[in-house]
């Protein structure tokens, strides 16, 4: 699986060590920066180039470590075909993908440590859309609001 990764200052201690967690579970991770610790850099631009990405399918899942991972999590939402979700435990990383067809797991590196954050990788990569009806008929919906218009 080719495995996008984008991190901002506030991940960027994580980022050398969740491309090899990514490796070495046998994946191909991508790195799309930051490529250096900028204290002025900003979340949205790392989010935008994992979720764009995954969207475009140049990557089949995306991880993007910001301070928190809500900020992440929020703007890779905004890309079109991405099902973004900050996670703090494995039951979320691994049932956001089998239930919710997650394709973007955002992570809080001041919130969580190494270990934690191997345990949310390798639950997010290892987990599989299940394809059974109900799964297929909510995310059908969750799909649908992308063309939502409030007016």
């Amino acid at each position: 699986m080719r495995v996008s990764i984008g991190v901002d200052h506030g991940g960027f201690v994580l980022k050398s060590e969740i491309l090899s967690i990514v490796e070495g579970a046998g994946h191909t991770p991508q790195d799309l920066g930051a490529f250096e610790l900028d204290a002025t850099d900003d979340f949205p631009d790392f989010a935008k180039a994992v979720a764009v990405s995954v969207a475009t399918g140049q990557a089949d899942r995306g991880i993007v470590i910001c301070g928190s991972g809500v900020g992440a999590s929020v703007a890779a939402n905004k890309i079109q075909g991405v099902r973004a979700a900050v996670c703090h435990d494995s039951y979320s990383a691994r049932q956001g993908v089998e239930h919710d067809d997650m394709n973007v797991l955002c992570l809080g590196a001041r919130v969580i440590g190494i270990e934690t954050a191997r345990q949310l990788v390798l639950a997010f990569l290892s987990g599989s859309f299940i394809d059974e009806e109900k799964y297929r008929r909510r995310l059908n919906k969750v799909n649908a609001l992308e063309h939502f218009s409030i007016d």
